[in-house]
């Protein structure tokens, strides 16, 4: 199990705020989750699903919150398929600087960015209006 503290000020997941405003948008929360809008879109429909509680990785939950996230990473990518129709989605759960457990979504399309290779971390290369990203937000939203 993890040392880390239940929730960390300093953690754009626990605290959200400037913190998470500075690379998402919060969309909502499922039974294990945070759901985020990724700001840089290069990939459309690129969501990041973060645990609720402050944890470093997947191992640091029991068994039924394991499960529970995990089902949570499965319905959001769900709705990424259904609302976005790429051709593969990509699941990145890294945590060398950013110790919080989060799976980032990234929907792939083999005309587009990246297709047939790694996805980087913030290419930022594809920022949106206020307006489409609120619409993006309520896609998704609805799904949830």
């Amino acid at each position: 199990m993890s040392n880390l503290p239940e929730f960390d000020p300093n953690c754009a997941y626990c605290a959200e705020g400037e913190l998470l405003d500075a690379f998402g948008i919060k969309i909502g929360e499922l039974p294990m989750s945070k759901v985020i809008l990724f700001k840089e879109q290069s990939h459309k429909g690129r969501i990041i699903v973060a645990c609720k509680r402050h944890v470093d990785d997947i191992s640091d939950l029991t068994v039924e919150e394991r499960h529970q996230f995990m089902d949570d990473v499965s319905h959001v990518a769900e709705i990424i398929k259904e609302l976005f129709k790429p051709d593969k989605v990509n699941f990145g759960a890294y945590g060398d600087t950013m110790h919080h457990l989060h799976f980032h979504l990234v929907p792939k399309y083999k005309d587009g960015f990246e297709w047939g290779g790694v996805f980087q971390m913030n290419p930022g290369a594809v920022k949106l209006t206020e307006e489409e990203y609120k619409e993006l937000v309520e896609m998704v939203k609805a799904k949830l």
